[in-house]
């Protein structure tokens, strides 16, 4: 191992653990914060290089793992959306409910009484496959008010006429 690879796979070996404790504390009320705590960063630093080697906020991970495991628990279907959202560490039903549509596709009452019925007779390791929640990346807006003549140098022939 160089010098300089050194501090590279440290600073991977912390994300890791970081992430690893998402998995496995996802229930628990987990902060950028406390997580950066946890590793001895600052809540900056970790979400800068937590999305640079993985393509999303901190949050996003934890929130994402949280969906996931709510989408388990709506398909046994013994528990209320309010029991999963407190269940899976949420503590905002609004934010929960808006976040699992967002990732879902559908609210989680709809989730649990029609989705997961389509899955009944499946075998677990197909259905985890299919269910996975999948984070779609944000359009950036274009602005509105373009300017025609920007409009034509970028597209000739569209707009004119």
């Amino acid at each position: 191992m160089t010098d300089s690879s050194s501090p590279r796979l440290r600073d991977l070996a912390r994300l890791r653990r970081v992430r690893d404790r998402m998995d496995r504390e996802y229930a628990q009320p987990l902060d950028v914060e406390a997580l950066a705590r946890g590793v001895g960063v600052s809540a900056g630093h970790l979400s800068r290089q937590f999305r640079a080697a993985y393509g999303e906020s901190p949050y996003s991970y934890l929130m994402t793992r949280r969906i996931e495991r709510a989408m388990a628990l709506l398909r046994r279907g013994d528990m209320s959306v309010t029991e999963v959202c407190f269940a899976v560490g949420c503590s905002s039903l609004g934010t929960f409910s808006t976040r699992f549509t967002e990732l879902v596709g559908v609210p989680p009452s709809v989730y649990r009484s029609e989705v997961a019925r389509a899955t009944v007779g499946m075998p677990s390791c197909v259905v985890k496959q299919v269910t996975r929640p999948v984070r779609t990346p944000v359009r950036k807006a274009v602005p509105k008010a373009v300017p025609k003549a920007v409009r034509n140098r970028e597209a000739p022939g569209e707009g004119q006429g």
